[in-house]
């Protein structure tokens, strides 16, 4: 980070100030042992670039033998994007894959025109008593690749750049942003990114997207003057580069794109610029038309 360049806005510089369009604070739900906060969509936003959905998953301790069960599931129209802080997932989809995400890693499942996964802790991490913390989101697909075919790719710790420096630690995830890019290639143009921020330093970020957001996870940040706690969702106004000042030891998530091609329709877990399209996915998963997700017997059944 230390060759970043200066003369960034200064905190409490009022430019800085008017380049917050609005502050969002998630909807918290109890899953029974742990919190989601879901950030996206939200009353006067429904995305950031491509991403829709947005939910920091914990910090939480399960108890001894328990553990995350998120029974088989269908999705249409969407990539997820898991990151974890702590803990581990094991992944399985209907591709016939099977993952385990650790801190640090991403899994991107593009759904396309279908498929179904799982999401659950490890035995392993159920003996010891399992942590969850960490952000899932979903990004639309544009409408050219709605319908494309289901893919997984997963990236390790060592396969993500990392830039460091003046008290800053930044983990980028997908797109570019400070120079570097990242390997997992996006259905569309974007940058998401981690940022852990020592007391007193100074994050710039460009304005090299319309559409772009700060998401405190944890800690506390001055922008112009102004402080933000965790479970704030920052949305940036388009042409201004701003700073942010750690005012405690602080966790970021950095993201934006370019605007969607229109509106997205919502529906459970399915995403689609058409609401026929949704409707059929409905039918296609209450009659078994989807892959099933080999070694699981369960799944969820499609809200009424």
């Amino acid at each position: 980070m230390s060759s970043l360049p200066d003369h960034d806005p200064l905190p409490g510089d009022d430019k800085g100030c008017a380049a917050i369009e609005q502050v969002i604070v998630p909807r918290a739900r109890d899953l029974g042992g742990f919190e989601v906060r879901r950030a996206l969509p939200a009353v006067g936003r429904q995305m950031i670039g491509p991403f829709i959905f947005f939910d920091q998953m914990g910090p939480a301790e399960l108890q001894v033998g328990a553990g995350l069960d998120v029974r088989p599931h269908p999705h249409i129209g969407l990539a997820t994007v898991t990151y974890l802080f702590d803990g581990e997932i094991t992944h399985r989809d209907s591709l016939g894959v099977e993952q385990v995400i650790r801190p640090g890693e991403v899994n991107l499942m593009t759904a396309g025109r279908g498929v179904a996964h799982s999401e659950r802790s490890p035995a392993a991490a159920r003996a010891a008593g399992p942590r969850l913390y960490g952000i899932q989101t979903w990004m639309a697909l544009p409408k050219a690749l709605e319908e494309c075919e289901p893919a997984f790719v997963h990236a390790g710790m060592d396969d993500l750049p990392r830039i460091a420096g003046e008290g800053k630690r930044v983990r980028l995830i997908l797109g570019s942003l400070y120079g570097r890019t990242s390997p997992v290639a996006t259905p569309s143009d974007c940058f998401y990114a981690e940022a852990v921020l020592a007391p007193g330093a100074v994050l710039p970020l460009d304005a090299d997207h319309e559409e772009r957001a700060i998401y405190v996870a944890a800690g506390e940040i001055d922008i112009a003057g102004r402080s933000f706690g965790a479970g704030r969702l920052l949305v940036l106004r388009p042409g201004d580069r701003l700073s942010a000042l750690a005012i405690a030891q602080s966790r970021l998530m950095l993201m934006g794109g370019e605007p969607m091609d229109g509106p997205r329709h919502i529906w459970w877990n399915f995403v689609s610029s058409s609401k026929d399209r949704i409707a059929a996915a409905k039918a296609d998963w209450k009659a078994g038309r989807f892959a099933a997700v080999p070694g699981e017997s369960e799944f969820i059944p499609a809200p009424e």
